[in-house]
């Protein structure tokens, strides 16, 4: 009796702190939200206030209009970014007990007519760390094929050959291929959960390009063992192994600044925290229970499968009472990136396709309120680009139909108003710079005057030169990158399906005529917007050049910026080094190790009979 006693005593003290919390959380986030909203408001007042002061036309409607949505984009960055600097929240460690789980888990890896030595040098180094540790007999590996190119899936095979023999990974590690690709990456893992989840309590999802330290992966199953509640625990993937000036630059940001979002993320997720896909532990009965997916009606882009699925199963999980969540001090999570921008607009248009796809599902009963502003979020990381594209045309439009006065004198690059809206101008264009730099700013000088954290990008001096370099770097091709997502925007709006392309990670060559196919259309954007300008606002020609002239150099900043030779002159400098590059970790030196041994290794006829024999062992795998 007094056992029960004290068990309701626990239950209503657990009831009241989960009130407490979420009282609290709810009054964090509305302070977010208001913070967003009053930032955007207060911009779009004060353009309202400059641009009207001769009257208000269409296209000052049109001007505010727009200039609020992005205000309220970027402010919402912003207050996420400085949410995540001045967050404290505690994240528990699972208990040390809970580190040799009992738990069963497959760590998936699903491939889609990859680089098929990258996918098993990945894999073998993660068995070879996990081997090394007391739950090594706890983890199976799938490698899940989705190939549809023959020579791919041929070469699958055999390395998977020769891996096993290799590795004596009978019972350990499998390979399945599937003949119809249903679903795309969302089929794949809905087929293994259909045909082999009931052997697993957890599965922990990959992409063709992660990796990730032993350690962390036990912690992840201990944290979901600790937490009966919890269903999806999403780690902070770190991109590593880049070589071109791109890529590094995409990797030094992401070191550097991710963990600082992630933990404003984290800040405002309560129970409904984010899914990116992979790097992260799933509860298989719960995602079984609750994340099967509708096929949308009509026809892609808007209907069929959905492409963006991380998003929608988070918010299914979350529906069904379950916690998604995203620890930030995860570290030795890892994935690479595409080593071009013609490259990543490509992977960016399929994830711009899936995102705008969640449009049909903002209405879907029973979503949490976080979850559907997650979906919003979503949405507008690719709405944005297009906004501003309009907002910059209707700003070069407005001067040239505007009635007089004109408030660029000969000469000026500022405009100059009748006071105050001289002052109100320059108050809104600091704010803007802001919104832009501030968070960024406070986390590079941060990052330098923390020793241990300078210390491992380099020092103090290359944490500051890396930062600024990036911020010129981005500014540059931003125009570029609005350019790309304005156009995927378009197409998506007129019926355009992109399919599932494959990515292709490796650092090749960019030559110069395959970055001017690629953005040739560009170019004549920024040759249009220039004589514009100058034949009819000749005094906005110094506003225009920022983005004009990116524009016009497309093609030879996409391929200095694809360049392997470039960039391994800029690590040559020290510039843009990341903690993982100075001091590798052990998993990411063994997978280099496995790249060149898998390349080493003969064909598949130098072991028929043991490669043979350990596949008939493990194929299909476990019911």
């Amino acid at each position: 009796m007094l056992a029960s006693v004290q068990t309701g005593r626990q239950a209503r003290l657990r009831a009241t702190l989960d009130g407490d919390e979420t009282i609290m959380l709810a009054a964090w986030r509305l302070m977010f939200v208001l913070a967003a909203v009053v930032l955007a408001a207060v911009a779009a007042n004060l353009f309202f206030i400059i641009v009207t002061v001769n009257g208000v036309t269409y296209l000052h409607i049109a001007q505010i209009t727009l200039l609020l949505i992005c205000c309220l984009w970027l402010s919402w960055g912003f207050n996420t970014a400085v949410a995540g600097i001045f967050s404290r929240q505690p994240i528990p460690a699972a208990p040390k007990e809970l580190r040799h789980t009992q738990s069963r888990t497959a760590i998936l890896m699903p491939v889609y007519n990859e680089d098929v030595t990258g996918v098993f040098a990945r894999v073998a180094a993660m068995i070879e760390m996990i081997r090394q540790t007391p739950s090594a007999d706890r983890f199976d590996f799938y490698i899940l094929s989705d190939s549809t190119n023959p020579e791919n899936v041929a070469e699958e095979k055999r390395v998977y050959d020769l891996l096993l023999a290799e590795l004596s990974a009978a019972g350990r590690l499998y390979y399945r291929h599937r003949e119809r690709n249903i679903g795309r990456k969302a089929g794949n893992i809905a087929d293994f959960v259909t045909n082999y989840g009931g052997a697993y309590e957890y599965m922990l999802i990959l992409d063709a390009d992660s990796l990730m330290r032993a350690d962390t992966i036990i912690e992840m199953i201990a944290r979901m063992d600790a937490d009966p509640e919890l269903a999806l625990l999403q780690s902070q993937p770190l991109i590593i192994g880049r070589r071109t000036p791109f890529g590094r630059a995409l990797q030094f940001s992401a070191a550097l600044f991710s963990p600082i979002f992630s933990r404003g993320i984290a800040a405002l997720q309560g129970r409904e925290g984010p899914f990116w896909g992979h790097n992260a532990a799933i509860r298989i009965r719960a995602f079984a229970a609750s994340c099967g997916l509708p096929s949308l009606s009509g026809k892609p882009p808007f209907g069929g499968h959905i492409l963006s699925h991380d998003y929608v199963e988070a918010a299914l999980l979350a529906r069904a009472g379950y916690k998604v969540r995203v620890d930030p001090d995860l570290e030795g999570s890892y994935e690479e990136a595409p080593a071009n921008i013609i490259e990543y607009a490509k992977r960016d248009r399929r994830w711009c396709q899936g995102n705008l796809q969640h449009t049909r599902l903002l209405a879907a009963p029973g979503l949490k309120l976080w979850s559907r502003v997650s979906l919003v979020a979503g949405i507008m990381a690719y709405l944005a680009s297009p906004i501003w594209l309009l907002f910059l045309i209707v700003s070069l439009l407005d001067p040239v139909l505007a009635p007089e006065p004109n408030y660029f004198p000969s000469g000026s690059l500022f405009p100059v108003f009748p006071q105050p809206e001289t002052t109100k101008a320059l108050l809104l264009l600091f704010g803007i710079f802001v919104l832009l730099l501030l968070p960024k700013t406070l986390i590079a000088f941060g990052s330098a005057l923390s020793s241990s954290r300078s210390k491992a990008f380099g020092g103090r001096g290359l944490v500051l030169a890396g930062a600024a370099v990036e911020l010129v770097l981005t500014s540059i091709l931003a125009p570029i990158m609005m350019m790309f997502q304005s156009k995927a925007v378009y197409e998506i709006l007129i019926g355009a399906d992109a399919g599932w392309p494959a990515t292709e990670r490796q650092d090749g060559r960019m030559p110069l005529s395959t970055a001017f196919k690629a953005s040739w259309w560009m170019v004549l954007a920024g040759a249009v917007v220039l004589v514009a300008t100058t034949r009819y606002a000749p005094d906005l020609i110094l506003w225009t050049l920022p983005i004009a002239i990116p524009l016009v150099a497309a093609p030879l900043m996409i391929s200095l910026t694809g360049s392997p030779w470039l960039g391994q002159l800029l690590r040559g400098t020290g510039l843009f080094t990341t903690p993982f590059e100075a001091n590798p970790e052990a998993v990411i030196l063994a997978s280099l190790e496995w790249r060149t041994r898998l390349a080493r290794l003969g064909t598949e006829a130098e072991r028929p009979h043991i490669a043979t024999m350990e596949r008939s062992q493990v194929l299909p795998g476990p019911a």
